[in-house]
């Protein structure tokens, strides 16, 4: 499987940026997608996944009510709208894929994209 992420940029405190995800697989079922972002000098951190079965969603306690993960299946795409960002969400943002099986450790994630970098001022 292999992952493109794009749509970071340079956003403004409260701002809003949407993120997507594509796959070159011709079909993303059965397996797992998540985002990780990894700041400068920072360990790689879970932001959100979700469920190719039932579609729930999970996510990183920093990201709650602001973020939201979704897929579209049709289009083999995984997104993540970010609002009300602040200055420490700035990262490089990482899309993750794995087979069956929700995870929020990055090591349990085989695929990965290449990452795109957000930027927060303040």
């Amino acid at each position: 499987v292999q992952l493109q992420a794009s749509g970071g940029g340079l956003v403004q405190t409260g701002g809003s940026l949407r993120l997507s995800c594509a796959a070159s697989r011709r079909t993303l079922s059965f397996y797992d997608m998540g985002w990780f972002r990894q700041a400068p000098g920072k360990e790689r951190e879970f932001v959100a996944a979700v469920s190719w079965r039932d579609g729930s969603t999970y996510y990183g306690d920093s990201v709650k009510g602001r973020f939201t993960i979704s897929r579209d299946s049709a289009k083999n795409t995984l997104y993540l709208q970010m609002n009300s960002l602040k200055p420490v969400d700035t990262a490089v943002y990482y899309c993750a894929a794995k087979f069956f099986g929700v995870a929020t450790m990055a090591g349990s994630y085989p695929y990965w994209g290449q990452g795109t970098q957000v930027t927060v001022s303040s």
